[in-house]
This record gives C-alpha cells, sequence and structure tokens, in this order.
C-alpha cells in the first residue's frame, strides 16, 4: 500500500500553462503528494486549461468526459479544473463536467493545497476564479526534475493590449510585473539545481517592467540575469512588435548569453487587418524592425504567430499576409484559422470568413513556411552550430539531443554524460523539424 497520494496533471496551450503547471506541482510535492504518469492511479486530477482557441477548448472537454468514467468507479478521485478556460467560465464548467470538484482561475494557483483539502474536508464543490491585485504564485520556485538543463521563469503576467481576436487580458489579467532582484534571485536558486538555460515567460515581455514605476525595462533584467554565474542561455518568450524597442535588438548583438532567436508575432501582413485586430503597428513598422534585427544580428531567427480568415479578411488582405512572409522568410511560424473567442472585441465582428476559405489560405501559409524552414534548416548543412544538450532524443536511446542557439533541434550519436554539456556540432542532414549531426567538439567562444 502506497503511503503517499498521487497526482496527475494534464497541461493544455502554451509555456505559461506549462510553468503554471510546474508551479501546481511544486505546491503538491510540499504537501506530501507525488507525481503518477497514469491518470487511472491518481488520487488527485488536474486539468490547466487553455481558451486562446476554440480547438484548445474542444480538447479540454474531450478529457473531461472520460473522467467522468474514473469518476463514477472511484468516487473518492478528487478532480480540479484551472487555467484560463476555468477562469473564464467559473461555475459554468460545473454544467458540462458536473463530476468536477474544483474550479480554480489563473490567480489563484497559490490556493490549491487550501482547496483540495477543504474537498476532501467537506466534499463539497469549490470555484474560485477571483482575480487579485497581486498574482501570489508568480514568483514560485519549481525546480526542474529529471535533471532538466532548462527551466521557465516567470516575469510578467497579464496584458493590457487587448487585441480584438484574443482573450488574454481577460482571463490573466492586467500586466504585473516582478522585481528584478526576485527574478534574479529565483535563477540563482534554479542554477544550484543544474539549470544552464532559462527561458523568460510574459504575455509580453517588451512591456516588463511598466508596472514597477522604478526604471526597469527588459533590456535592464537581460543584462542583470547575464551576469549570473551558471546561466549560460537566456531566450524569451513572447514579444510584441509595437513594444520591440533598439534596446532589446542591441541585447542580441552585445549580450554574449542572449540567444539568437525572437518569436515575434506578426498576425497579418495586412494594414486593414492590423488595425481590426487592435496590434498598433503596420506591415511597415514589422519589416522596418525585421531589419533592425537583422543588422544587429544577421544570424538571428525569426519565428511568428499567422491568423488566417480574421473576420474582413480580403483574398488582398491575405496576399499582402503572403507578401510579408516572401520578405521576412520567417524560420519558423505558428499558424491557425481565427476562431471567435468570447469576451472579445471581435466576437461582435459580422463578416465572418468561411470555414472553407479559411482552411484554403492557412494550407497555403503552412506550405510556404514549409518551404522557408527547410530552406533555412538545409542552409545549416556542413555548418558547426553551438548545442547545449538537453536529454536523450526520443527517436533513438543512442542519440542525444538538444538546440542550437537560433532554437533548432538537433540530434546526433551520444551518451547521457553529455547532458547538459555545451558541446558542438557539424550538421550532416536537415529535415522540416530537426537536424542531425556528429560531435566535433566542447564548448568555445561564439558571437553574433
Amino acid at each position: 500500500m502506497r503511503s503517499k497520494k498521487q497526482y496527475y496533471i494534464r497541461t493544455f496551450g502554451c509555456q505559461m500553462n506549462v510553468h503554471d503547471s510546474e508551479q501546481m506541482e511544486e505546491l503538491l510535492r510540499n504537501e506530501g503528494f507525488c507525481s503518477t504518469g497514469d491518470d487511472k492511479s491518481a488520487d488527485l486530477i488536474i486539468v490547466n486549461t487553455c481558451s486562446i482557441r476554440e480547438k484548445a477548448e474542444q480538447k479540454v472537454y474531450s478529457i473531461l468526459g472520460r473522467y467522468r468514467g474514473l469518476k463514477q468507479a472511484r468516487p473518492d478521485l478528487i478532480i480540479g479544473v484551472g487555467g484560463c478556460m476555468a477562469q473564464q467560465q467559473g461555475t459554468d464548467l460545473f454544467a458540462r463536467a458536473p463530476h468536477l470538484d474544483f474550479i480554480f482561475g489563473t490567480h489563484t494557483i497559490h490556493r490549491l493545497p487550501e482547496m483540495i483539502k477543504e474537498v476532501e474536508r467537506n466534499r463539497r464543490r469549490l470555484v474560485d476564479t477571483c482575480f487579485h491585485d497581486s498574482v501570489q504564485s508568480i514568483g514560485i520556485v519549481a525546480p526542474p526534475r529529471g535533471g532538466s538543463v532548462s527551466s521557465f521563469v516567470t516575469i510578467m503576467q497579464g496584458c493590457n493590449n487587448f487585441c480584438s481576436f484574443c482573450v488574454v487580458p481577460y482571463v490573466r489579467g492586467r500586466e504585473e510585473s516582478r522585481e528584478i532582484y526576485d527574478i534574479v534571485n529565483e535563477i540563482e536558486v534554479l542554477t544550484r539545481h543544474g539549470v544552464k538555460e532559462v527561458i523568460l515567460l510574459g504575455q509580453n515581455v517588451n512591456s516588463y517592467g511598466n508596472t514597477l514605476n522604478n526604471g526597469a525595462n527588459f533590456p535592464l533584467l537581460l543584462k542583470e540575469i547575464n551576469g549570473v554565474d551558471g546561466i549560460e542561455r537566456i531566450r524569451f518568450i513572447t514579444s510584441h512588435p509595437k513594444d520591440l524597442s533598439d534596446g532589446l535588438i542591441e541585447c542580441f548583438a552585445v549580450l554574449d548569453k542572449v540567444c539568437e532567436h525572437i518569436h515575434l508575432p506578426v498576425q497579418s501582413g495586412s494594414d486593414t487587418m492590423l488595425r481590426r485586430m487592435n496590434r498598433r503597428y503596420t506591415a511597415g513598422d514589422y519589416l522596418g524592425k525585421v531589419e533592425k534585427l537583422r543588422e544587429a544580428c544577421p544570424r538571428i531567427s525569426i519565428s511568428t504567430d499567422i491568423i488566417v480568415g480574421f473576420p474582413g479578411e480580403s483574398e488582398e488582405d491575405f496576399q499582402k499576409t503572403i507578401d510579408l512572409m516572401e520578405k521576412v522568410r520567417f524560420d519558423s511560424s505558428f499558424s491557425f484559422k481565427y476562431s471567435v473567442r468570447p469576451g472579445t472585441m471581435a466576437e461582435r465582428y459580422e463578416d465572418r470568413i468561411p470555414e472553407s476559405v479559411k482552411q484554403d489560405r492557412l494550407m497555403k501559409v503552412q506550405k510556404l513556411q514549409e518551404r522557408y524552414t527547410l530552406e533555412g534548416n538545409e542552409s545549416l548543412k556542413g555548418s558547426v552550430e553551438d548545442i547545449l544538450v538537453e536529454g536523450l532524443s526520443k527517436n533513438s536511446s543512442a542519440d542525444v539531443t538538444g538546440r542550437t542557439r537560433t532554437n533548432r533541434i538537433v540530434n546526433f550519436p551520444g551518451g547521457t554524460g553529455l547532458i547538459g554539456e555545451r558541446v558542438y556540432v557539424r550538421i550532416q542532414n536537415t529535415y522540416i523539424h530537426s537536424l542531425r549531426g556528429e560531435l566535433v567538439e566542447k564548448e568555445r567562444n561564439w558571437q553574433c
């Protein structure tokens, strides 16, 4: 008979949600729970949800439907739902999933242990989706388990931009930035657990510091982290183009630990669509910032997000997105068909695009992006790349895997002794989603 209760967390959505789940796990471990990879054996199941797109919500309802059977078989099983979808729908989730025990929002992760205890004591359903002036869970330190050399660090939460298609301000709240010393202290703790790469998280990292009123900004934060002993690489997501400053662009050229990759969502190449999306920049503004990035750091890799079929998008508007893609030639992109998000400004737009048109446009964008990604990868054949080894490859236990500074996955022959090391790998073969190479030597200096 096991001595500890077991938990299982199912996570949907972006890196922010992944890190929220890591913080939940840390809270649960402190309460004496242990993790299980099998939801059927869990005493506690938490579904951490995403509401950024309709498809993500459909997946949540599907998994909750499956958990109904587990609850019927084991009435003592506790099931909770958190995250953005929980924040947005609150008690309405009970109507779709009456077997749920508790629902908690994006500002109440810190209450997770308390809510679980109350469910155990009183066996009644609970909901807490309140917003708070300060998000108490934002600084929970969750050291990675299993020897991971990379870790997420939240530097801010919430968003003040109110893009017309986006629910984030409504489910994550308004912007809140952490103090620089708190972030640096967390990173120093992570280095003592073997972390060598940090990925800084925020809905818009470029506006970091705006709520602090003490002169802090994102470039200053990067400079402070660049000086932390033990950290070898710094990455961050996500950047809003309107707030991409010359100071941040300069960081790619002068800070040796800042990796040469930026995720810069453009969403559309049409100024008409960008205005309707409330993005507050033009296609010309975006292209100008791409030019500055490449002047500062010619090796920089640029990825993006693209929405097709936004209400009112004409063939001419769509062609402007294709034109912008041809000018930038993104290294990778995430492209989506527009889906209506309840509560957003765009929900009121009536000039919807037929599903068949959206699907056709999505296929065109993805086909073009595949060509650019392959061409970019093929240009690296024969080059020697600086790799931080993250672990064993998913494809073969005889291989290890890591990423280039430009965020490309590389697999190559090697053993577990290389995990956590920086090595140099000569690229031999290229594919759409990864590269393959051979070990050349260990760390040496590398500059943009």
